[in-house]
């Protein structure tokens, strides 16, 4: 994977301009791995006696349960104070809980302390987020990942990145890309890049620039449609879903090869076996570039592993989950461990790209063609008009 970037290498907040800093739940509870336990948890808190709601609650400085806040855009939640709540559990969605980790959301703006409802604006079939992650000084990993559902930004060691939606508006409309970049793309390469295509190249080709997150750009037509081949493979394997799930040749794909335990408490991983065990149970084939696939400079398998086997403190809504090791977790671990094989075996010709001798666009030359700097407006949020939002206690929102 590309490491440290050339002082010249123009960074993705430059190139990306609008960015949203990570979502702050405030509480864990509102957040599974499976929507049925989080219908289960909010079944319990509206049917609990208000004299225990605030506790089970949990509440912080920006949230609690006489809170009254605007409902999230696109969803239809109540906007009253939760102590009086007992309608049915809104619809969880689902999202993306640091990187590589899809969860369930409770999309209810009275749970969550900091939703960033900008976000949620802008979150819909045509819509990828391009997620920065956190810098750790000599830690591994991709500076930039993407997703096609709502990120939560999180990273799991160092300061969190930020969060660059590809489009300012929904429906894949106004393109969250720099004035003029892309026209002077053009004059470079011969042919006006798309928006998805210079999304591509950034997560092919991203690094680190004095710990921020840069992309070095080509002025070579041929680099360029490597780069931006390389990077929809990538982008491929990140937006996943539908009918066309990521494989491993027969030989190499991850099976279960002794029944997992109804709850695991122990993790190991034997290199020379390539088999990842839960505590009796094994899957094998892992490869260890899979195992040591990091982000952050953490273990990306090891941290679904550990979040998923933690045990909650008793008597609060987290608590409240699986009894044994759902099934479902099984098939989204060999997913993830397809996944993360798949991706390693392409640093090799991420490697190659940034050691490439062709010549580049770098911050100087954008600033020369005025470029950059970038109008301080594409750093805000679009104005976005086209429905009204409910806000507290059921009055609507002025946008």
């Amino acid at each position: 994977m590309p490491g440290v970037m050339h002082d010249d290498a123009p960074l993705l907040a430059d190139l990306l301009p609008w960015s949203v800093a990570p979502l702050r739940l405030g509480r864990a509870w509102p957040l599974a791995a499976d929507p049925a336990w989080l219908k289960a948890r909010w079944t319990a808190f509206t049917g609990a006696p208000e004299a225990d709601r605030a506790a089970l609650f949990e509440p912080s400085r920006s949230r609690s349960v006489h809170s009254a806040v605007a409902q999230l855009p696109g969803q239809s939640t109540g906007t009253g104070r939760l102590l009086r709540e007992t309608g049915p559990c809104p619809a969880p969605v689902r999202v993306v809980h640091g990187p590589f980790d899809e969860q369930w959301l409770i999309p209810d703006h009275r749970l969550i302390d900091a939703a960033r409802p900008e976000l949620w604006r802008v979150a819909d079939a045509g819509q990828v987020f391009a997620v920065e992650q956190g810098h750790v000084p000599g830690g591994d990993g991709p500076a930039l990942l993407a997703t096609a559902l709502l990120p939560d930004g999180r990273s799991p060691a160092g300061r969190p990145g930020r969060i660059h939606p590809l489009y300012r508006r929904p429906g894949g409309r106004e393109p969250n890309v720099a004035p003029g970049l892309l026209d002077h793309l053009a004059g470079r390469l011969g042919h006006r890049p798309e928006p998805e295509s210079l999304l591509a190249w950034a997560l092919a080709a991203a690094g680190w620039r004095d710990g921020r997150c840069a992309v070095p750009l080509t002025a070579d037509p041929d680099t360029w449609a490597l780069g931006t081949a390389l990077g929809r493979r990538m982008l491929r394997l990140l937006v996943r879903g539908g009918t066309e799930r990521p494989k491993l040749p027969g030989g190499r794909r991850p099976y279960v090869r002794a029944a997992l335990p109804p709850y695991p408490a122990r993790l190991d991983y034997d290199r020379d076996e390539e088999s990842l065990y839960l505590d009796d149970g094994r899957i094998a084939p892992v490869a260890p570039e899979a195992w040591d696939f990091q982000v952050s400079g953490v273990r990306v398998v090891e941290l679904w592993l550990t979040r998923r086997m933690r045990r909650p403190e008793p008597g609060t809504l987290e608590a409240i989950g699986p009894a044994a090791w759902p099934q479902a977790w099984t098939s989204e671990l060999l997913e993830l461990i397809t996944v993360l094989t798949l991706l390693a075996e392409l640093g090799d010709e991420q490697a190659a790209l940034a050691h490439s001798s062709a010549p580049t666009v770098g911050a100087g030359e954008l600033h020369a063609a005025g470029v950059l700097p970038i109008p301080a407006t594409t750093r805000r949020p679009a104005s976005v008009l086209d429905h009204h939002e409910e806000g507290p206690e059921g009055q609507f929102a002025l946008l």
